[in-house]
């Protein structure tokens, strides 16, 4: 899978999370409260398997189907593991940090004019342009 196609499944994930998290808070207008929806984890009932769905989709798609040989030694066999799994989780961190930066980017210059939600369209519009040209 290629970089910016994680970086736009990243996109629709946090997309969707302000979405459970309006949910969650019950506020049906869009906003999130002061409290961000961040208590430990606590969702609502149907936020959880679509996240957990979305989220496993993408990793399904990302991490590789390998297998380890059954001869292998315990340290051979975590090698395995960590050869196959280190780049496809370099991937993934790199697709949310990217995400994450420029949110933080956008939060920390004070701009009021541009939601986050309308950011991540914004940025899901800006990749899928790049995948056309490419």
């Amino acid at each position: 899978m290629e970089q910016s196609e994680v970086v736009l499944r990243a996109i629709g994930i946090l997309t969707q999370s302000a979405e459970w998290i309006r949910t969650a808070n019950g506020d049906s207008d869009g906003n999130v409260g002061a409290e961000g929806g961040t208590d430990g984890g606590e969702r609502g009932s149907g936020e959880g398997a679509s996240g957990e769905g979305q989220i496993g989709s993408l990793l399904a798609e990302v991490f590789p189907s390998f297998t380890v040989s059954p001869e292998s030694t315990p340290l051979e066999a975590a090698h395995a593991v960590t050869a196959a799994a280190l780049p496809p989780m370099m991937q993934l961190i790199g697709a949310f940090t990217y995400v994450f930066a420029q949110l933080a980017e956008v939060h920390d210059s004070g701009r009021t004019d541009i939601t986050s939600e309308e950011l991540l369209r914004e940025l899901a519009l800006r990749m899928s342009r790049s995948n056309d040209a490419a």
